[in-house]
């Protein structure tokens, strides 16, 4: 089968590689038929995540149709059209009791990762009965591949981690998925007032433009202004939640000189270096700074929230 391979620091390529075969009798081998790219596949290829190793077998989100099924998996059956989850789940560890599956300790964060992962033509899952889920009739593939990560850690990590009412103004630092995605969540399911994406790319910050973004700010006449530009829209008060979805020193940096006194900073971003966390500035603003790895516990919820017709605002993402 063909697979997109980490072969070192900045550097992938495609090779042929033998198909997974079940290991366990609780996997499942799935044949792909829609994947995606991810910020963290970028951090990967940075050599930020020591985790993962030359050699490992790219991807951790993915919808497609049963192979093989391990003798311990009575859920699904051969043939069925599935979501594969970006987070592994074993459902009986104390973590996943917790509903913490991020933290499984035989799961969590592998595929693409400390196991080879769904950028690939079949790819194996372990605990499959607690790593897949049916995928809902009628629901178009390209939008469900974004139950596996993009849309749970836009929902999760930055829109419920926020503590987003109606009425609040947010600030979304970076116009990648993720932060687009939490854009379309926060305007659209929690009624805020006013909405900014601070961002890099101008073709990225007039495409949060079109999707309902109040401002749309870039960071590339520098950090001060963007800063300056950022409050000068809250009449310098600052902003009720921040969402850091960027993971920089210098994106954490913008979501500190944001937040308003009593307001919220999610961060969701992947850190790679050290980053300075101000509290000669934060203690005495009343700030709460809230830091989640997404768990996927809320993919059943998600998958209803696509089915009762949202996932038409999902498309402007995809196509």
């Amino acid at each position: 089968m063909r697979a997109v391979v980490y072969t070192g620091k900045d550097t992938i390529s495609v090779e042929e590689r033998p198909k997974p075969s079940l290991l366990e009798p609780t996997d499942a081998i799935v044949k792909v038929q829609h994947t995606t790219i991810c910020g963290t596949d970028l951090h990967i290829l940075q050599g930020h995540v020591q985790t993962c190793t030359p050699g490992r077998i790219l991807g951790h989100e993915g919808v497609g149709i049963i192979e093989s099924l391990g003798t311990g998996v009575t859920r699904f059956s051969v043939g069925q059209p599935v979501l594969i989850s970006c987070i592994t789940s074993c459902g009986s560890c104390n973590f996943c009791r917790k509903r913490m599956p991020s933290q499984c300790t035989s799961g969590g964060w592998i595929l693409g990762n400390t196991i080879d992962g769904t950028q690939a033509e079949f790819v194996r899952i372990p605990h499959a009965s607690f790593s897949l889920h049916a995928l809902p009739n009628g629901l178009d593939p390209k939008v469900a591949v974004t139950l596996s990560d993009v849309l749970p850690t836009a929902y999760e990590c930055g829109i419920l981690n926020g503590q987003i009412q109606p009425g609040s103004t947010v600030a979304i630092i970076g116009t990648g998925p993720i932060g687009l995605m939490a854009l379309q969540m926060a305007r659209n399911l929690f009624g805020p007032s006013m909405t900014a994406v601070v961002g890099r790319g101008q073709p990225r910050l007039d495409t949060a433009k079109e999707m309902g973004a109040d401002h749309a700010i870039s960071v590339l006449g520098g950090q001060a202004d963007a800063v300056a530009s950022a409050l000068a829209v809250t009449s310098n008060q600052g902003f009720d939640v921040v969402i850091e979805a960027v993971g920089t020193t210098d994106s954490f940096e913008l979501a500190q000189a944001l937040v308003g006194p009593g307001g919220t900073i999610a961060s969701l971003g992947v850190f790679g270096t050290p980053c300075a966390l101000h509290l000669e500035d934060l203690w005495h603003r009343n700030i709460c700074m809230c830091i989640l790895f997404v768990v996927a516990w809320l993919l059943l919820t998600m998958e209803k929230v696509l089915e009762l017709g949202w996932s038409m605002r999902v498309r402007h993402l995809i196509y």
